[in-house]
This record gives C-alpha cells, sequence and structure tokens, in this order.
C-alpha cells in the first residue's frame, strides 16, 4: 500500500457551523486544513440531513460550531438553541470530533468584509451570505488557533 493512504484518517476535512435558529452558514476546509471556504447557508431543520449527504461524499473529521457568548464571556441566550443541536450531532455522527469556538464579533467582521469587498447594499442585506461568511471566519479563526498551538 503506498505510504499517502497511512495518512488518510488525517486528511478529513473540517466543517464549521454559524447556528442559527432560522439558517445556518457553513465553511469547509480543504483536505490539507489549510484554506477556509464558504459552503452555503441553509435552514437549520435541515443541518443534519445536510451534514449526513456531506459525509458521504467528503471525509470530515471535525465540526466546528460558533459559540455565542456575551461581552462578559457568558454564554449567550442563544446557547439554549445550539446546545440540543449538539446533543442530536453527536448521537448522529459519534465518531466525529464536535468543539465550540468563540463567535463573538463574526457577524459584525463579515459585514465590514461584505463592505470592503464592494458589495451593493442590496447584496449586504442577505443574511444568507452574512452567516456563510461568519461561518468561514469562525473557521478560520479556529485553524490560526490551532496553528498556534
Amino acid at each position: 500500500m503506498p505510504p499517502f493512504f497511512i495518512f488518510a484518517d488525517y486528511m478529513g476535512r473540517i466543517l464549521a457551523l454559524d447556528y442559527g435558529q432560522k439558517r445556518t452558514g457553513i465553511a469547509v476546509t480543504d483536505n490539507e486544513k489549510i484554506i477556509a471556504t464558504g459552503l452555503t447557508t441553509i435552514p437549520s431543520k435541515t443541518l443534519l440531513k445536510f451534514i449526513g449527504e456531506y459525509i458521504k461524499n467528503e471525509e470530515v473529521e471535525c465540526i466546528v460550531i460558533g459559540e455565542p457568548k456575551d461581552m462578559m464571556n457568558r454564554p449567550s441566550d442563544s446557547t439554549k438553541y445550539i446546545e440540543p443541536f449538539i446533543g442530536a450531532l453527536r448521537k448522529r455522527f459519534p465518531k466525529i470530533v464536535i468543539k465550540r469556538y468563540d463567535e463573538r464579533f463574526t457577524s459584525n467582521m463579515a459585514f465590514q468584509a461584505m463592505i470592503d469587498g464592494g458589495l451593493s447594499k442590496s447584496k449586504r442585506r442577505d443574511k444568507a451570505m452574512v452567516d456563510k461568511i461568519s461561518a468561514t471566519l469562525i473557521l478560520q479563526s479556529y485553524l490560526k488557533s490551532v496553528e498556534k498551538n
């Protein structure tokens, strides 16, 4: 067997989720876990099904879920909606590592990135795009934090 197969377990992608009650932004890394790219935004009620379908086609080793916190570093009110989802995710995909990552300011940063990118006002109102960009920012930050360790 060629040597690259020995490391196949380490080559899975990382998915990042900016989970919301209505919609969830999703970002993903390349197999080498270097580049974070916005994937899509979907209704949160279809998220488990989407992840199941995605995992059938791509190896995923970790799912990073944005952890909403307030300015005092306490869990925000949205945590009560995210925790049941995480429980269902762990139950359905027990072999995938699930991590939480601070998502403070990602929506503001996403909106600013849209402005800096020259997007029109009508496109900046697209909350689905903001969610996808937020998921990408969560994933980029997570990758940087792992790189430091």
